[in-house]
């Protein structure tokens, strides 16, 4: 009998998954990924069935509670799951739900209109991917129970005392075998999430509780003005061009549209689109309907009044400066992807446009004052937009291998090969210094950046051209910049941040991801853009030397040594490194650690370097001041 050949295949070799084996086997096919995503994307499928209650009318009420054993609860006051035997399945329909794929309410169109929810796949994937679930559910004239281990019912639903009130608690604790990178859910994530629904859905009230601190915290998020109120907050320390948010709603049999838009004196641009209460966070048609519609009314507004015949005002142009928020409610929603990232119903890009081209030029007509002022806005806009252009052109024409092109503080590699050559961007020249030293100099380029460079989110393209450490950045990489942007013009293999390890280290990063996000993000998707880690703690001992990169490494280091001798140094920056610390640290490449920096990272960067801006240098004070009480007792080691 000869050996059975390893590249044989045939029926016995099909395995038929069955259940919600194939959500264990498989997760990243339904959450998107096993990291803090699809973690949190657990809580978002739990409340998404709640909101869809809200939509339908049956739920007022949505609690959400961070547990001290690092479950989640969810719970409303809608109609409840169903409990009575399933006609199909001849078990609970509470029981269905939670252990058969595709088994909902929202395929057929009397239940709900609208949804969220993925069709009846979301509870019963928390279900899969879970220790434990706990579920709750009041209809009926009774409470009724039923656990679940690993998707598995532990038990029959059980009917406990009578009730007249009726809702569904979900507790459900993910599965670490499952979720091995973390199982700790992000407060402010959780909250943004939250607040975000609250917005988009009027009247109903979201408490978010998080039992896991002491004393316990509680907030409450609820918004009678919906999209407006999500604007005036998006605009918070911001000074708007004109004061009234506007917004326009349409409601037809098939389809709801809200939408709310407010220009402001600063230059950054925030469009946020939703479809069924889901952030849409690449767009989609709806937010192409938008933008269309946007800039046809105001080039229209501008052509009938004569104003600024002489200059032609783009999309850009016009959307500078402008905060906006579309959410659209349609019955058969198509989404690309299974996270739901970008909706692809072609009609809703029509119906988008339609609202506004006609709702618009009547606001327009009726507030020509505030219609002049965007339209100025968007005229200085064109025109710093043309200045950007000579500015890049002007560098563009200097050759990238010329000598008086590159910038003088650049302390260039001897190789003319960029398949092998590295840039290091580090802080200021005390880093810089150590750096020089430390590189193999044939590969290894060195462009040290002073201070915290320019946030390019809150200035104008021409001002941030203009800026000396951005400059330096375009002229020693060589690829040119957004539309001139030639990837095969890098220098550079890989571009490299060596920042401190320390909170202005990781704010230094964040700036920078925020320029090449903006400018140059074919730097990032080709995978040329990375983070070095250098330690922030030398311990020594005994046994030898120990590089520690951050808190977390020292504490585990305390428990793991707790009975020997050793001395530990804090690195306050770079610069008190010696060369051969730095080059086995951060920049061999045989021991050094490099994280490779994708497009997420880079759109969060963005989100990041917006958001902390407004809060530390806004006109905000109270932001400020409550950054400074939530944070002041993690301040240590004070250069001072």
């Amino acid at each position: 009998m000869s050996k059975k050949d390893s590249n044989s295949y045939d029926s016995k070799d099909i395995k038929i998954l069955e259940g919600l084996e194939a959500v264990r086997k498989r997760p990243a096919m339904y959450i998107g990924s096993t990291g803090p995503n699809g973690l949190h994307h657990l809580i978002w499928e739990v409340v998404d069935n709640s909101v869809d209650e809200a939509m339908a009318g049956r739920c007022s009420d949505i609690k959400v509670s961070l547990e001290k054993n690092g479950s989640v609860t969810v719970e409303d006051n809608g109609s409840g799951i169903p409990v009575k035997p399933h006609p199909k399945t001849k078990v609970s329909a509470l029981t269905t739900v939670l252990t058969t794929l595709h088994a909902g309410g929202k395929f057929e169109s009397g239940a709900y209109t609208v949804s969220g929810g993925l069709h009846g796949v979301g509870i019963s994937v928390v279900n899969a991917l879970s220790t434990f679930v706990k579920v709750e559910v009041q209809r009926d004239g009774y409470l009724w129970t039923q656990d679940f281990d690993l998707g598995k019912p532990k038990s029959k639903i059980k009917r406990g005392k009578a009730s007249k009130k009726t809702g569904t608690k979900v507790n459900f604790l993910a599965d670490p075998k499952i979720f091995e990178e973390t199982q700790t859910y992000e407060y402010n994530i959780v909250a943004e999430r939250l607040r975000q629904t609250a917005f988009l859905n009027k009247g109903l009230k979201i408490t978010l509780i998080d039992n896991r601190v002491k004393p316990a915290t509680k907030e409450e998020y609820h918004y009678k003005g919906g999209l407006v109120d999500f604007v005036t907050y998006m605009n918070e320390g911001f000074e708007p061009l004109h004061e009234k948010v506007i917004s326009f709603t349409d409601q037809t049999k098939d389809s709801e549209i809200e939408v709310a838009l407010q220009w402001k004196t600063e230059d950054d641009v925030a469009v946020k689109s939703f479809a069924n209460n889901i952030h849409t966070l690449e767009g989609g048609t709806h937010e192409e309907g938008l933008r269309t519609a946007v800039t046809k009314a105001i080039n229209d507004f501008a052509k009938k009044r004569n104003l600024h015949s002489d200059i032609s005002l783009s999309g850009d142009d016009i959307r500078e400066g402008m905060t906006g928020v579309v959410s659209v409610r349609v019955r058969e929603p198509q989404f690309e992807g299974q996270t739901k990232t970008k909706l692809g119903n072609t009609e809703m890009k029509s119906k988008v446009q339609v609202l506004i081209n006609e709702e618009f030029p009547k606001w327009l007509g009726k507030n020509t004052k505030e219609g002049r002022a965007i339209v100025e806005r968007a005229a200085l806009a064109a025109k710093a937009r043309m200045s950007a252009k000579k500015a890049r052109e002007l560098t563009k024409r200097k050759s990238i291998l010329e000598t008086s092109g590159l910038p003088g503080k650049l302390a260039d590699c001897s190789s003319t090969d960029p398949t092998e050559s590295e840039l290091f961007i580090v802080e200021g020249d005390s880093a810089a210094g150590p750096a020089k030293q430390a590189r193999d100099s044939r590969v290894q380029a060195i462009l040290p950046i002073r201070g915290k460079i320019i946030n390019v989110q809150k200035v104008t393209e021409n001002r941030a051209l203009q800026n000396e450490e951005i400059s330096a950045l375009i002229k020693a990489i060589g690829t040119g910049i957004k539309a001139e942007f030639n990837e095969e013009e890098s220098r550079y293999d890989k571009i490299i941040f060596l920042t401190d390890a320390d909170v202005d280290g990781a704010h230094i990063r964040t700036l920078l991801l925020t320029f090449f996000f903006k400018f140059m993000p074919g730097l990032i998707t080709s995978g040329r853009m990375w983070i070095s880690e250098p330690p922030l703690y030398r311990v020594k001992a005994s046994s030898g030397i120990t590089y520690l990169k951050d808190d977390e490494a020292l504490e585990a280091f305390k428990k793991e040594n707790k009975s020997k001798k050793y001395d530990i140094s804090r690195f306050k920056g770079l610069g008190e490194m010696n060369a051969g610390e730095l080059w086995d640290t951060a920049m061999n490449p045989e021991t050094r650690t490099l994280v490779q920096v994708t497009l997420a990272d880079a759109k969060g960067a963005m989100a990041k370097a917006s958001d902390m801006f407004e809060v530390l240098m806004g006109n905000d004070v109270s932001k400020r001041k409550l950054f400074i009480e939530q944070n002041a007792k993690d301040v240590r080691f004070l250069d001072v």
